[in-house]
C-alpha cells in the first residue's frame, strides 16, 4: 500500500480527527510521563491547583499564602478534576496535572482536521491536523501543566466551528445549529481559561473576513444574544464569586498588574522586537517548517478560496497583534497554528514550485540541525558520559527529520518528505523530552532535593519527619510543589530555627554563613544529610544546596 493510499484510507469521516489526535498524543505523552516539574509557570499552576484541592476553595487562586490573580480559574478546575481522578494532591505527581494539557493538544489537532474538512478534501484535512499535532511548540505545551495547550484546543475548536458556518455560506457542506452552540461554548471556555485571548482570535478573524468579503450576511446565523448568554452562564458564576471573595482585587491585579504591563512594555524581561514570533516559527513549527514557504506562496495564490481566506483571516491579524505586543513569549501565537497548518496542508495538495521547494528544504534542514546542535550544547553543559547515548539518539532523530525531509523534498517527493520529517520529528521530540532532558541532572535541583529527602525519610508527606521544611536561598515554585504548601521560604534564621525545632532545613551555600551564625545563636547544631549541586536555570545561577537536620533527629529511623 502506497503512502497516498494510507492517507486516503486514514482520513475519511471520524478517522481523520482521531488519527491527528493520536499523533498529538504520541508527541506529548513521553514528556508528560518523564519530565520533572518545570520552573516557574508549570509549578506555580500545579501548586495552586494542589492548594485548591487541599483547601476546597475553588474560587480564589493562591500560591502558598499569596493570591495568584493573573489568569482565570478554568485550567485549575481541569487540573483538579484530573488529579482527583488519577492521583491525589498529597502525592505531588506532576503527570496528573499535565493531563488537561495533553487533552488540549489532542483536541487542537482533531479540531484542525474537522474545520479543514469543511473546505478541503479529507486527505488535506488530515495532513493539517497531523502537522499541528506534531509541531514542536504544541507537543511541548502538551506536557506542561499550564493554560496554553488547552487554550489552543478550545480556540482551534471554536475556529473550526466558525469555519463550518462560513463554509456553509460559501458553497461548502451544511452546518447545523450545533456549530453555533459549539462556537460559543468554546469561546466561553477559552475565556475561563485565559481571559480575552480566545475571543480576540475569533473577533479579529470575523472582522478580517468582513473586510475581505465586503459582506457580513453569514454572521446572521451566529445567534449573538444567545451566544453571549452562554459566555455569561459559563464565566459569570466564578467571576461573580471571585469578585465578592476578593473585594474586586482579582480584577484590579489581573488587569492592572498582569495584562496592562504586557501591553505597555516587556513584562518580566520578556520584551522582544517586532518579528520575534516570525523568526522563531521555523523552530517552533518544526517539522511543518518544510512547507512554510509553499504555504506563504499558496496563501497569496489561492486567496480567493474560502478555506484559504478563512485561514488567513484567522492567522494574520492575531499574528500581527502578538508581534506588536511589547511582551513576547514563544507560545503566544499557538492559537493561530491551526491556520498555519491549513495553509501548509493546502500547499502540499498542489505541485510545489522550485523556489518554494528549495527554501522549504533549506529551512527544514537548518531547523533540524539547529535543534540537534541545541541537544549537543545541552549535553556539553549539563550532561555526563552516561548521557551520550540519549543525546546521540535525540540529535540524530532531530537532524534526520530535517535532512531526510529536505532531501526528499528536493527530489520532488513532498508527501514522503512530510511523512519522514513528521515521523522522525515526533520520535526526536519524544527522545528529547523522555530520554535526554530528564537525565541532565544539574537542571533539576528541586527533583533531586525531593529524591534525596525521600531517601532520608524527610519529606513531609512521608509522615515521619516534623514539618514544614525551611529553605534558605532557593525559592523556586517547583520546590514548594515537591515539599508541600507549608514549605517555609524565609531565610537563614528560619532555617536555623527549623533545625532547632527538629525539622529539616535546606540551605544554599550563599546563606551558609548566616545560617551557621543563626544556629549558633540559638544553641543548635546541624548535621548535613545531603548535598545537591546544579543550576537554577530560571535565574542562570549555579547553586549548592545542603539538607540539614539536628544531630539527634530520629525522623529517618523506620517506625
Amino acid at each position: 500500500m502506497t503512502l497516498d493510499e494510507i492517507l486516503s484510507k486514514g482520513s475519511g469521516g471520524w478517522r481523520g480527527p482521531a488519527v491527528a489526535a493520536l499523533i498529538a498524543f504520541l508527541a506529548g505523552l513521553p514528556g508528560l510521563m518523564a519530565m520533572p516539574p518545570l520552573d516557574r509557570d508549570e509549578s506555580r499552576f500545579a501548586q495552586a491547583t494542589a492548594q485548591m484541592l487541599e483547601s476546597r476553595d475553588f474560587v480564589v487562586i493562591q500560591f502558598q499564602d499569596a493570591p495568584r490573580f493573573k489568569k482565570p480559574v478554568g485550567i485549575h478546575w481541569l487540573q483538579a478534576a484530573s488529579v482527583s481522578t488519577f492521583s491525589s494532591p498529597e502525592a505531588r505527581e506532576i503527570w496528573a496535572y499535565r493531563i488537561p494539557s495533553l487533552l488540549g493538544a489532542m483536541l487542537a489537532a482533531a479540531a484542525c482536521v474537522w474545520g479543514a474538512a469543511a473546505f478541503f478534501n479529507a486527505r488535506t484535512a488530515l495532513v493539517a491536523g497531523a502537522l499541528l499535532g506534531a509541531s514542536f511548540l504544541l507537543s511541548t505545551e502538551a506536557f506542561i501543566a499550564k493554560t496554553d495547550a488547552m487554550l489552543a484546543g478550545v480556540t482551534t475548536l471554536a475556529m473550526a466551528a466558525l469555519a463550518r458556518l462560513y463554509s456553509a455560506r460559501n458553497g461548502g457542506p451544511a452546518a447545523g445549529s450545533a456549530a453555533v452552540w459549539l462556537f460559543w461554548t468554546c469561546i466561553a471556555l477559552a475565556t475561563l481559561i485565559k481571559g480575552p485571548v480566545g475571543p480576540m482570535v475569533a473577533l479579529l478573524a470575523i472582522v478580517a473576513l468582513i473586510v475581505a468579503d465586503r459582506r457580513a450576511g453569514w454572521l446572521g446565523q451566529m445567534r449573538w444574544w444567545w451566544g453571549l448568554m452562554i459566555v455569561l452562564v459559563v464565566v459569570g458564576p466564578w467571576a461573580g464569586a471571585v469578585t465578592v471573595a476578593t473585594d474586586g482585587t482579582f480584577w484590579s491585579q489581573a488587569v492592572g498588574s498582569d495584562l496592562a504591563p504586557k501591553l505597555a512594555g516587556g513584562q518580566e524581561t520578556h520584551g522582544a522586537p517586532f518579528g520575534y514570533h516570525t523568526l522563531l516559527t521555523p523552530i517552533l513549527a518544526f517539522p511543518m517548517t518544510l512547507l512554510l514557504p509553499a504555504a506563504v506562496v499558496g496563501a497569496w495564490r489561492w486567496r480567493q478560496e474560502p478555506g484559504v481566506r478563512f485561514a488567513m483571516a484567522w492567522l494574520v491579524p492575531t499574528w500581527i497583534v502578538f508581534e506588536l505586543l511589547p511582551t513576547k513569549l514563544p507560545h503566544y501565537t499557538l492559537p493561530t497554528y491551526g491556520a498555519l497548518a491549513w495553509l501548509a496542508a493546502r500547499a502540499l495538495a498542489e505541485p510545489i514550485g522550485r523556489v518554494s521547494r528549495w527554501m522549504g528544504a533549506a529551512l527544514c534542514a537548518m531547523a533540524g540541525l539547529a535543534l540537534a546542535g541545541g541537544v549537543v550544547y545541552l549535553l556539553s553543559l549539563y550532561g555526563d558520559p552516561g548521557d551520550l547515548w540519549a543525546a546521540t539518539l535525540t540529535a540524530g532523530l532531530l537532524a534526520g527529520a530535517g535532512l531526510a525531509g529536505a532531501g526528499l523534498f528536493i527530489r520532488k517527493a513532498p508527501v514522503a518528505a512530510t511523512a519522514a520529517a513528521l515521523t522522525l520529528g515526533v520520535l526526536g521530540h519524544g527522545a528529547l523530552a523522555a530520554g535526554l532532558a530528564p537525565r541532565l541532572e544539574p537542571l533539576w535541583l528541586s527533583a533531586r532535593l525531593e529524591r534525596a529527602m525521600g531517601d532520608n525519610r524527610l519529606l513531609p508527606r512521608q509522615g515521619v519527619a516534623e514539618a514544614p521544611v525551611a529553605v534558605a536561598g532557593f525559592a523556586e515554585p517547583s520546590l514548594v510543589f515537591a515539599l508541600g504548601t507549608a514549605t517555609e521560604l524565609y531565610g537563614p534564621d528560619e532555617a536555623a530555627r527549623a533545625v532547632v525545632e527538629n525539622r529539616p532545613a535546606i540551605v544554599e551555600d550563599r546563606e551558609e554563613a548566616a545560617f551557621r551564625t543563626a544556629l549558633k545563636a540559638r544553641g543548635g547544631r546541624a548535621e548535613e544529610v545531603a548535598k545537591i549541586e546544579g543550576l537554577n536555570y530560571s535565574k542562570g545561577d549555579p547553586m549548592t544546596l545542603r539538607v540539614y537536620v539536628a544531630p539527634d533527629m530520629d525522623a529517618r529511623e523506620t517506625p
